[in-house]
This record gives C-alpha cells, structure tokens and sequence, in this order.
C-alpha cells in the first residue's frame, strides 16, 4: 500500500523539568540535535510539511532543520502553543491547526532513533486496518502517544469535545493500530525517547556502540 500524503507535528517544546530544564530537543545524540533527527526521518518519510511546535531556535538547530527539511523536501514551518509551556494536547491542537494533509505524524522531539521507515509503517498500518491511527508501542507493550500516525480529521474531531490535558485520555479511545517495533542489533530501539539525564547517556552510549560496531550487553 502507498504510504498517503502526510503532515508532520513534532512537539518540541515542553519545560524538560527531569533534564534539569534543558532545552531537550537541542541536545545531541550522534551527530545532529534530537530534534533534528525526527524531522529528517519524517521528511525522508515523505511528510509535505514539518511543523515543530515549540521556539524558532536559532543558529545550528535552525539551519540543521532547514536542511532536513530540503532532503525530503518538505516545508519547515514554526507554531507555538500559548502559554508556552502548557502541556501536549495544547501544542497539538496549535500543530493541528497547520496541517493540510490528510493524514499526520505526531512525533516527540526527543526520538533519536526514530527511521523514516518506521514512520512509513505505521501509516501503512493504520490505513490496512482502516483504524484512525497507529503508534509505536514499546518493549513492554505500551503505547508511545508521540510515536504515532493519525488521520487528522479524526484527531479534529477528538480535539473537538476534550478538555482534559492527558494525550493518553485523547487518544487511546480512537483505539489505534499497536506497532510493536524492534530494535537494531546495537539496540538503538525506536521508540526510545530521552527524558532524563540518564535516557541521554544511555542513547549517546548506543550510538557510540554503534558506530564502533560493538553490541550493547
């Protein structure tokens, strides 16, 4: 099945208060920033646009997303929730809101080993089981909300009568396909996100495993 035309939401914003207030998606992992690695993956997926909810960051990060984008080519566009800050289903509604496609991607910021080809399965998924959605679920079976693919007027609808504050509580009712996906053989696993300092030492471990081709215990 052909992957559909697709959208992209990355929520990278967020006050990272178990990083110690880092600004989390700027962070490192291999060579390039978090969040820079999501948005390549979802433009190399195909995505139309890449819509990062969260600060225009200057400098590196910018010019590192912009290029990102002109891989896939996508359009790179910026929004913000107001207040900044203010949870999730508040940076998805304002995301939501730039999306054109029929179908998007919601996607953390801090997925660092996230592959376009996951991306492209999980939309596949959705659209073969003709479910509303699918999203990645992890080592012991449990969803990963912002590892997801999602129709969008689905998710306009849910948005539509929700007024709580749990992404868990949106959108576990559409009940969406679970995508249980494997790690690599240096158990670089795509699910992984990085909330702690000790997430972030455990993901640049990985990646120097990788890259000197020796296999995690």
């Amino acid at each position: 099945m052909d992957t559909p035309e697709f959208d992209t939401v990355i929520l990278a914003g967020g006050r990272a208060a178990r990083m110690g207030g880092a600004d989390k998606p700027a962070l490192i992992v291999g060579a390039e920033p978090m969040v820079v690695s999501v948005a390549r993956a979802a433009a190399t997926a195909g995505s139309s646009r890449l819509i990062i909810v969260g600060p225009r960051r200057p400098g590196f990060v910018l010019d590192a997303l912009q290029a990102a984008a002109a891989s896939g080519p996508a359009e790179l566009r910026f929004a913000r929730e107001e207040p900044p800050g203010c949870g999730p289903v508040a940076a998805l509604r304002c995301g939501l809101a730039e999306v054109a496609a029929p179908w998007l991607t919601l996607l953390a910021a801090d997925l660092p080993f996230l592959r376009d080809r996951q991306l492209g399965e999980l939309l596949g998924r959705a659209m073969a089981a003709g479910r509303p959605g699918a999203v990645l679920a992890d080592a012991g079976a449990r969803p990963q909300w912002l590892a997801g693919a999602w129709q969008a007027g689905a998710l306009r609808s849910a948005l539509r009568d929700y007024a709580g504050s749990s992404l868990h509580g949106l959108l576990a009712p559409l009940q969406p396909v679970s995508v249980q996906a494997a790690g690599n053989a240096a158990g670089l696993m795509s699910w992984l996100d990085c909330d702690t300092p000790a997430d972030l030492a455990a993901a640049r471990q990985s990646w120097q495993l990788r890259d000197t081709g020796t296999e995690p215990c």
